[in-house]
């Protein structure tokens, strides 16, 4: 059956694995063209492959989301393999979780680089692209972190609110586009394994083994997005386990 997902040209950062693998693969059986990026050049390869071979629509380029230039030349190279591109779903981050009185401040520029930052350069990137297509949708991987603080995520709650603010602001400033936050909590990724802190990294593993979704959760839930008429914008999911009392 044909959805508002077939034929559209959808750009992944953070493409590898984990939400924006499971991602790609979900949109691409749904008919979607996807156009994939991380640093990973392997994992991306195989991710691709394995997408043409089921008969899908893929391609790949290697993206450090913390670079400007490289992530302008990503969207330039999505538009000229596909044509156009109509939805960038900004994924790509980290979650490097300590108690803010170990003052892991490699760790917060980090954070700030990939998870606020990396997020503007592809607002940056694909607003050119949009306004010369007269529309598109842009997706932003915030968090249920971006919704409260908690115990050692001071920074890291502070760049996924960042991350829903942005979004807002481009809402509310940018005419004809769609902008949708994805605000998921405990879903399997690598993710956890930003974390240094010895501690709190078994902590979060003990927690995300008892209690994280599949990927696949958040994949269904920016289909659903993407697939609305185009007069219709999801502005935020916010998703958990049942089982996730924070």
């Amino acid at each position: 059956m044909s959805t508002n997902v077939e034929g559209k040209v959808v750009v992944i950062t953070g493409a590898s694995s984990g939400l924006g693998e499971t991602t790609a693969r979900h949109l691409a059986a749904k008919g979607a063209k996807v156009f994939l990026g991380a640093r990973r050049e392997d994992r991306l390869a195989t991710v691709v492959a394995d997408i043409v071979r089921a008969g899908g629509q893929a391609a790949a380029r290697k993206v450090d989301v913390t670079r400007r230039a490289e992530v302008n030349a990503f969207v330039q190279a999505a538009v000229e393999k596909f044509g156009r591109m109509d939805v960038l779903v900004n994924n790509a981050g980290l979650m490097a979780l300590a108690p803010i009185s170990k003052t892991l401040v490699d760790e917060w520029d980090r954070m700030v680089d990939i998870n606020i930052k990396g997020v503007l350069y592809g607002v940056a990137a694909a607003l050119p692209v949009f306004a010369r297509q007269k529309g598109g949708h842009i997706i932003n991987l915030a968090s249920v972190a971006g919704h409260k603080v908690t115990m050692g995520g001071a920074v890291y709650c502070a760049t996924k609110h960042a991350v829903r603010a942005i979004s807002e602001g481009v809402r509310q400033e940018v005419d004809g586009i769609r902008t949708t936050i994805i605000s998921p909590g405990a879903v399997q990724s690598e993710l956890p394994l930003g974390i240094s802190d010895p501690e709190t990294s078994a902590a979060i593993e003990q927690f995300y083994r008892q209690t994280a979704i599949p990927a696949d959760a958040v994949a269904r839930a920016i289909a659903f997005a993407i697939e609305q008429p185009a007069d219709v914008d999801i502005n935020e999911i916010l998703l958990r386990p049942t089982a996730q009392e924070l």
